[in-house]
């Protein structure tokens, strides 16, 4: 059985264009993500998944660099890049990760793909983003692929929501969702971990040099968590960012 992330970046960011490349102690911001996710126990295989903007040309030279899979396709219709990701490459389990998600934690990964299988024939989609709970940016979606394949043949080509990937499984009342949700302590829906502009940037550089002047690269969550109740002001530096996929959740 293959599991597969994959990793949606490109450069075009409309509030931070070139994030995921944007160095933090001299290691591009995508390379920390990947490196973290490597320390999965499960996962088998990371797939960046980068259009075929010329934009993106350096996100194929990265992964090209540090050898690491990757795979082009439409800019803007990201559910046909990814479900054409998991097809060509036989993907049976996808592990669905963000760019903009430097910090996800790969001990949560594993223990949301034990629930997945252990709950699988009770839901389909399980996702920790389906209710806010985590801090936003440890968030991550897992389902079988053939779902996603089947949603990108489903929904019509000049759909506006193309441009999201499994959140459209969850526009189907046929596919069943499974929320994972936080342990009381890491309930922490207020704490922005993802970067979406150059606060959130600003704050994740301080966040990874902290841990690294310490010697701790291979921090938690629950790491995380305990920092930031340690020095509760530094949730003031992006706490007033508005964050555009709140419009998405029923919350």
């Amino acid at each position: 059985m293959n599991i597969t992330a994959s990793i949606q970046a490109r450069m075009g960011s409309s509030r931070l264009p070139g994030k995921v490349l944007k160095p933090i102690n001299g290691k591009p911001m995508l390379l920390w993500q990947i490196d973290r996710i490597k320390r999965s126990r499960l996962i088998d295989n990371i797939i960046v998944a980068t259009s075929n903007s010329e934009f993106d040309n350096e996100i194929a030279k990265l992964c090209i660099e540090n050898e690491i899979q990757y795979f082009r396709g439409s800019e803007n219709d990201v559910l046909a890049r990814v479900a054409n990701l998991l097809e060509i490459n036989n993907v049976d389990i996808h592990v669905e990760c963000f760019g903009d998600s430097p910090l996800i934690d790969p001990q949560l990964i594993d223990e949301s793909i034990g629930i997945f299988f252990k709950y699988k024939d009770k839901a389909d989609y399980f996702s920790s983003s389906l209710k806010t709970t985590y801090p936003p940016g440890l968030e991550f979606s897992i389902y079988d692929a053939s779902i996603l394949v089947a949603i990108n043949k489903r929904i019509s080509a000049d759909d506006p929501l193309r441009e999201h990937v499994g959140f459209n499984i969850t526009r189907f009342r046929d596919y069943k969702t499974f929320s994972i949700e936080a342990p009381p302590n890491l309930y922490r829906p207020e704490l922005y971990l993802e970067v979406d502009t150059q606060e959130d940037f600003d704050l994740i550089n301080f966040v990874i040099n902290h841990f690294i002047s310490i010697n701790k690269l291979n921090f938690s969550a629950y790491d995380l968590v305990n920092f930031f109740d340690k020095n509760p002001e530094l949730s003031n530096v992006n706490n007033k960012v508005e964050r555009r996929w709140k419009k998405l959740r029923n919350e």
